[in-house]
């Protein structure tokens, strides 16, 4: 297993390359997580050398921290890294940051957690968190030791990274990174702004939801060229890794073959030659070249007077595009109908496209998007 070093104020740590990610376990038919074949995953990973296990309070509809709770109980404590993360989401006061914290130490049956984040922060979370003191609460906790190191995970634009980012000394920070994504939420712009500052990076999302596991064949082919030994998925792992502050790829692997196929590329782990970045770029020019529309997610165009999720319909229609699955873009469209956010809703006010920076002709556009992706009839 490879491990990079992740460096703090006063201390390091070896941390595994590739981290367990507890959001993906298989399941039996009624939902619920497969806790033997789960267990079983669980063992070969930390038998393989993994010792970053990151889970949050939510997974699995909260079924994940509970069972990590039991099924970790077997394994020494300092055999292994634990992360969580606080759902920011469900707090609105320093007492349910409390409430919830000891809810977690419970649920995992431990007295501390490795790797703390505050979840998925945006703007809007941000903001909330600074004028309610969680953050000094988490700092407390911290000083406590039942925090060891703070971080924080991130869904927002750059600018909005870089402000959390440099408002304090993080120990380290996850964001969604992929070669796909470079120019998405935090980007490589993110990415550099950390190394720069020296905080250690975990990575969520390095193959896109699964997504660069299933390739498009153009793209599969520009891959193959190259090495047609390796997977799609080992690409995806090795174009992350292959940048230095990267010190944990978390990968949420939902069998044990997908675990298998990652210990093969994490076991000897190479960072990609010249030749081979050079084929993941093409593979990555010929997947955007199916893009229907530039939209970059900054979400000027937002709010919509109509309710229409502007980004989000223009993020389906353009995975559904770049990456052949038309059957899940439709499913997904039918959730934001019945959010009353999609695309049919647009009643041409034009608001959105005098704040775009982009200039994307998005009353057209989402007329497109509804025409494709809608089932129901008008």
């Amino acid at each position: 297993m490879k491990y990079r070093t992740m460096r703090f104020i006063g201390g390091e740590e070896n941390v595994s390359l590739l981290g367990l990610g507890c959001m993906r376990f298989p399941l039996n038919e009624d939902g619920t997580i497969d806790e033997a074949q789960a267990e079983a995953m669980i063992g070969r990973a930390l038998n393989a050398g993994i010792n970053y296990i990151d889970t949050a309070y939510p997974y699995h509809k909260g079924e994940s921290e509970p069972f990590l709770g039991r099924a970790l109980k077997k394994y020494p404590r300092n055999s292994f890294y634990l992360a969580t993360k606080l759902p920011v989401w469900l707090v609105n006061s320093v007492e349910d940051a409390e409430r919830l914290f000891k809810e977690q130490l419970s649920r995992l049956q431990t007295k501390y957690i490795d790797y703390y984040l505050l979840h998925a922060l945006d703007a809007g979370r941000w903001e909330k968190l600074v004028k309610e003191g969680i953050i000094e609460w988490a700092e407390a906790k911290k000083a406590s030791g039942k925090i060891r190191h703070l971080g924080f995970s991130f869904h927002d634009t750059y600018p909005v990274f870089r402000e959390i980012l440099t408002y304090r000394q993080w120990d380290f920070c996850q964001i969604q990174y992929n070669y796909i994504d470079t120019q998405v939420q935090a980007g490589d712009k993110g990415y550099e702004l950390a190394a720069k500052m020296g905080v250690p990076m975990v990575i969520m999302e390095p193959v896109k939801g699964g997504r660069l596991a299933n390739l498009p064949e153009e793209a599969k082919e520009a891959l193959n060229e190259a090495d047609p030994d390796r997977s799609a998925a080992s690409w995806a792992l090795r174009w992350v890794g292959s940048h230095e502050n990267v010190k944990v790829i978390l990968s949420g692997m939902s069998s044990m073959e997908q675990l298998e196929d990652n210990l093969e590329t994490f076991g000897k782990f190479q960072p990609l030659t010249e030749a081979e970045e050079e084929a993941v770029e093409k593979a990555a020019d010929l997947i955007r070249s199916r893009v229907k529309n530039g939209c970059t997610s900054c979400r000027y165009c937002m709010p919509c007077p109509f309710g229409v999720n502007i980004p989000e319909m223009f993020s389906i229609w353009n995975n559904c595009a770049m990456f052949d699955e038309e059957e899940k873009a439709k499913k997904a469209y039918a959730e934001q109908k019945v959010q009353d956010a999609s695309a049919d809703l647009c009643k041409k006010c034009g608001a959105c496209e005098k704040a775009c920076p982009q200039g994307l002709s998005i009353r057209a556009d989402l007329e497109k998007v509804a025409k494709e992706l809608n089932t129901e009839e008008a």
